[in-house]
């Protein structure tokens, strides 16, 4: 077996992943959710949420080109805020990560019933758990690999939705050659139908439809040139991930009215169909499926890295650093799918309710990574002031002000609404627990590796 963490991945992999992690299958069914709520003023919430998103992104990045770092925000949190803040976040972010896995699998087993409508879901999600946990028990590059392809389908789908909206907007493509115009966009209602209350009320939706994100973070540490490739990744994420939810958002909200979205299936199948594309509905199934593997993929990968970390610290069993001989923390991989298999058991007896079940009770560990990366920047920075940043986070520390107000609303947001209040009560629990464990178990007490 090894002893290091191989490096690689390359740019062109790392910005996938994250874009891999972003768009989800969400996207593909219309962000039905947050425009119900807002409208097209759920436009503006992408954009706010994005550049909240990019602030976290570049803090991260900061730190992640001077110390490219398995666990890393976990790690930041361990060197900067002290062990405890390490412990919690890493363990935070494992859980997170197992539970976005089992509602991706989940998801796998949804899409697969339009086309196997008599065999069960949860055979379709072990099928999904075997197949991702044979891709990252390979070299890391594989694992890379495979995540470019599952996006670039993504990727690819949604750039030909937007130019295909767009003849039909301005051309009258697909519409008996009558350009459909921009009207929808505020005809409506208008911008605001539902007030400036109700694009509020979207931004936690629009928020985690981007979670995810981090991952970058995570796999600074098998970046090949992490100097260089870490900050050509940050910075072209966010460009793309705006043309692609606003860009993409934009196109179906003036091809059809915002209240009338999601009554004639996904607007993704309805443009190609009305585009002269026959096999649509087969064709966006397909795309919404390896969206949901290549979620599956990341979160196992990111997963099993922060397991390994935690080990390194003290913080988890030691046999989790244990490295193949292709790098790979094997069971730090292993352990993550074997809780993944926890989902399978959910899928046979409750398969109606896992997928909204996971991601409604996991949004309290999303907002508590993101401020762990900006509370410990914060503190990365005071420590660094006399350092030039190779890769500076503009407009500190007002931009991590303004960032951490605006996860804090999050949480208040969390809390107002009744759906997901449990959240809360979940994510309390659970620092409960990890800090009792923290006691028992001795780790306080443990000599911490050095970082």
């Amino acid at each position: 077996m090894t002893h290091h963490l191989q490096r690689g991945l390359r740019s062109r992999h790392i910005t996938f992943m994250a874009l891999g992690m972003a768009i989800g299958a969400g996207l593909f069914l219309g962000s039905a959710g947050a425009i119900k709520l807002a409208g097209p003023s759920v436009l503006f919430a992408y954009l706010i949420g994005g550049v909240m998103i990019f602030i976290i992104l570049r803090a991260l990045g900061e730190m992640a080109v001077q110390n490219p770092v398995a666990g890393s925000f976990s790690t930041y949190a361990h060197k900067y805020l002290g062990p405890f803040a390490g412990y919690l976040t890493g363990w935070n972010y494992w859980l997170l990560m197992v539970g976005v896995g089992m509602a991706e699998s989940t998801a796998v087993g949804i899409y697969m019933k339009p086309w196997f409508p008599d065999l069960p879901q949860w055979i379709w999600v072990f099928g999904s758990v075997l197949m991702i946990g044979s891709l990252n028990l390979l070299a890391v590059k594989v694992y890379g690999e495979m995540e470019f392809w599952f996006t670039l389908i993504k990727v690819v789908t949604v750039v030909l939705m937007i130019l295909g909206g767009a003849t039909m907007i301005w051309l009258g493509w697909g519409n008996g050659g009558q350009p459909i115009g921009l009207g929808n966009l505020w005809q409506h209602g208008g911008w605001f139908p539902n007030g400036i209350t109700g694009m509020v009320m979207a931004l936690p939706v629009v928020v985690f439809a981007f979670g995810g994100i981090e991952t970058i973070g995570m796999a600074a540490s098998e970046a090949a040139e992490p100097q260089r490739t870490i900050p050509r990744a940050v910075n072209s994420v966010l460009w793309r991930i705006l043309i692609f939810y606003v860009g993409a958002l934009f196109v179906i909200m003036a091809l059809y009215p915002w209240n009338q979205l999601g009554t004639q299936g996904s607007p993704f199948v309805v443009t190609f169909s009305k585009l002269g594309i026959q096999q649509a509905a087969g064709i966006i199934n397909f795309v919404v499926i390896t969206a949901a593997l290549s979620g599956f993929n990341s979160t196992t990968f990111s997963g099993s890295r922060m397991l390994y970390s935690l080990s390194t610290k003290h913080q988890a069993p030691a046999v989790l650093s244990k490295l193949s001989n292709n790098g790979v923390p094997i069971f730090g991989v292993l352990v993550t799918l074997a809780c993944l298999i926890f989902g399978v058991v959910l899928n046979y007896l409750v398969p109606e309710r896992i997928f909204a079940m996971m991601m409604s009770i996991l949004a309290f560990n999303t907002v508590w990574t993101w401020s762990m990366v900006l509370i410990a920047h914060f503190r990365f920075r005071q420590l660094h002031r006399d350092t030039v940043s190779a890769f500076p986070l503009r407009a500190w520390p007002l931009s991590s002000v303004i960032c951490l107000a605006f996860l804090a609303f999050v949480i208040f947001m969390l809390g107002y609404g009744p759906d997901t209040r449990v959240a809360l009560y979940v994510g309390a629990a659970w620092v409960l627990l990890l800090s009792v464990a923290y006691q028992v178990f001795g780790i306080r007490r443990r000599m911490e590796a050095p970082l």
